[in-house]
């Protein structure tokens, strides 16, 4: 294994290897380090997320460090849905409130596709915005990694 090679590898065959997959996609995301985050990407990967288009590391780190400035008390819980092969289908929330202190609750889907030593080669991102009232939020662990007692997307109904 080199550092370039990200287990668990595909082809995703059970559910377990799979769903560690989307977890420490789901920790890396939660540390909103820009550059710890792509180094999970192959280097030409290609992005869509909304209606923004990637493509390679570098971009992927420009859009994250923008993304991170605007979206701030950023809280993240990604789900799996299927998967095959070299491919992972997730579901996704997470709460973040803007410099006046709207608070919002993102959802969204994203399509996964690997390189075989395990780095993201494509990431197909649909995400929707819902405004919600500071007291309707129901991610409240202390920034970082989500802690494993806390319940998923499914356990809290979203």
């Amino acid at each position: 294994m080199t550092d370039q090679t990200r287990p668990p590898v595909p082809p995703f065959t059970t559910l377990a290897a799979a769903a560690r997959k989307v977890r420490l996609a789901e920790d890396a995301w939660n540390s909103r380090d820009p550059e710890q985050v792509a180094l999970a990407y192959t280097t030409d990967s290609e992005w869509r997320n909304r209606d923004v288009f990637l493509r390679g590391r570098g971009e992927i780190i420009a859009f994250l460090a923008g993304k991170w400035e605007r979206e701030l008390d950023y809280r993240l819980i990604k789900e799996i849905w299927a998967f095959r092969d070299n491919r992972i289908a997730v579901r996704f929330a997470y709460e973040w409130h803007d410099l006046s202190g709207s608070w919002y609750r993102a959802y969204g889907n994203e399509n996964w596709e690997f390189a075989p030593d395990g780095l993201m080669r494509r990431r197909i991102a649909s995400i929707n915005d819902a405004v919600i009232r500071e007291e309707d939020r129901k991610f409240f662990w202390p920034q970082g990694r989500r802690p494993d007692d806390h319940p998923g997307l499914a356990e809290m109904g979203l």
